[in-house]
């Protein structure tokens, strides 16, 4: 996973052409890069936010964020309730209990895999 000003790009390995190519990732538009070693992908995946950057302006034109904090969710009405009621015990609002929860899982399911490898 590469980041650069804010955005995140994932590269591969492809076999048959010899080379790592990847793409900046939860953008509509489509911005990609490649290179032949690790240094090479990491310059060319920030020389492609740049340029999306630099065309966006050229355009006048906002540049796409890959996320911007606001998530549109449907849960199952267990589900709902019961976040519902830890937020009132914990006398905090709907989305900062939400909030709090996934950090909470998100954060024991990522230290899991750190020591995994």
């Amino acid at each position: 996973m590469l980041k650069y000003k804010g955005y995140y790009g994932k590269a591969q390995y492809d076999p048959e052409a010899g080379l790592l190519h990847g793409e900046v990732l939860g953008l509509r538009d489509v911005v990609t890069f490649q290179g032949k070693s690790v240094a090479e992908i990491e310059r060319a995946f920030k020389d492609s936010v740049d340029d999306y950057l630099d065309f966006c302006a050229s355009r006048g034109e906002s540049p796409e964020k890959p996320v911007t904090g606001k998530l549109p969710l449907r849960l199952n009405l267990a589900t709902h309730r019961e976040l519902a009621i830890y937020a009132r015990l914990h006398n905090v609002s709907l989305n900062a209990a939400i909030n709090e929860l996934l950090d909470a899982a998100l954060n024991e399911r990522l230290s899991g895999q750190a020591a995994r490898k």
